[in-house]
């Protein structure tokens, strides 16, 4: 099977930031937007530079350092709002203009009080304006997800018509289920005469926990870019999570046919750099990044993870930058955790100690919600063998 790649469009430094009270200021949008080069995302977007001098700012600083990703800058369907995007992105070596307009009847209706016909009209407008600033132009239909897929085919035809170089289907409010949404870009890669003069952009919210499932299933059905972000940090329940796509991609890479150029090594100390700087923790049980994402605590899991640990890992933790993973002693643990851990503490216990131990290791664990090392150590010195 040959490989495609998956672009990767990084969006936590204008969607990511649109989460309440992780504004960032243009040092750190700068700060980030190098990093997350480094990680090897191809496409930045740095802000939405009509909305405040500050975002404008941030956008031009981070078009001034980025020298291998697309730095691009999102707009509504407005001339002015695509006039001070591309002169934010001016100094960028690869400038996009990320521009769009609702695509359902629901946002048609109620958010432009207009017509399927003049929504046509004024997307090819946008799009065409854009084209002739700047040459990579990317279209977002919002609320794809909810759109009804023929009107979304003949929008899409119109702006790839009038030069655009993406079409992003975003599930703006996450709603789709991920066969509903796989089978919405498939109806587009089918149906739109004109698709093979685009690619296809993925753009999942997390509002039912489907982002990660829905963006790879747009990808499966022939969408070549996805929209996500750090720790899957965004508007309301959030964005598709960039690790949790990329790992996705990683570990059925023979069985898609895909690939990111992201270095998945980086992904653990990159989560942790945004969730500093914006002051977001990650929830514990996050996959990839979460503090527990490799943390072993139940007996059955901890003495099959302890003689293979493919058991129950099918992630290295190295390979995501996660330093390693972790025997938790609770009242769940078993004998084998618990031998293992003396065994690092520079004891070696016969089978015999510790079934002792363990009865004693079980009273401490009951009072508490995990023993440490402490707690061995005085379990340790306290403990006589038994004479046989």
């Amino acid at each position: 099977m040959s490989q495609n790649p998956i672009y990767i469009f990084d969006t936590t430094l204008r969607d990511g930031e649109q989460v309440p009270g992780c504004k960032l200021n243009t040092k750190e949008k700068v700060e980030l937007a190098l990093a997350l080069e480094d990680l090897g995302v191809d496409i930045i977007e740095a802000g939405f530079p009509i909305s405040s001098p500050g975002d404008f700012a941030s956008v031009e600083a981070v078009s001034k350092v980025i020298k291998n990703a697309i730095v691009c800058g999102l707009t509504r369907a407005v001339e002015k709002d695509i006039d001070v995007a591309a002169n934010a992105l001016k100094y960028a070596v690869r400038p996009r203009i990320h521009t769009g307009i609702g695509s359902s009847d629901i946002h048609i209706k109620h958010k432009f009080n207009t017509t399927r016909e003049d929504i046509l009209v004024r997307a090819a407008k946008a799009t065409k304006y854009a084209r002739n600033l700047v040459g990579d132009v990317e279209f977002f239909a919002e609320d794809a997800g909810r759109a009804d897929n023929g009107f979304l085919a003949r929008l899409i035809e119109t702006v790839i018509a009038a030069g655009a170089t993406v079409v992003n289907i975003p599930d703006t409010t996450g709603y789709c289920l991920p066969h509903q949404y796989g089978e919405k870009i498939a109806y587009l890669v089918n149906n739109v005469p004109n698709i093979d003069k685009a690619i296809i952009s993925c753009h999942c919210h997390n509002d039912l926990g489907l982002a990660t499932a829905n963006s790879i299933a747009g990808a499966i059905a022939g969408a070549r870019q996805i929209e996500c972000t750090i720790n899957g940090i965004g508007e309301r329940a959030g964005n598709t999570s960039l690790e949790e796509v990329v790992m996705v991609i990683k570990q059925h890479e023979k069985s898609l046919g895909l690939y990111t150029n992201v270095k998945t090594q980086k992904l653990n100390p990159v989560s942790m750099l945004v969730s500093d700087t914006m002051r977001m923790p990650v929830q514990p049980n996050k996959a990839i990044v979460g503090g527990n994402a490799f943390s072993h605590s139940s007996g059955i899991h901890q003495d099959g993870f302890l003689k293979e640990a493919i058991t129950y890992e099918i992630i290295n933790p190295e390979e995501v930058g996660a330093g390693g993973s972790k025997i938790v002693l609770t009242a769940r643990s078993g004998r084998s955790a618990l031998a293992h851990r003396f065994h690092k503490l520079g004891y070696e216990f016969t089978r015999n100690d510790i079934d002792v131990l363990y009865q004693q290791f079980l009273q401490v664990a009951d009072k508490k919600k995990e023993v440490e090392d402490a707690d061995l150590l005085l379990l340790a010195k306290a403990y006589s063998p038994v004479e046989a």
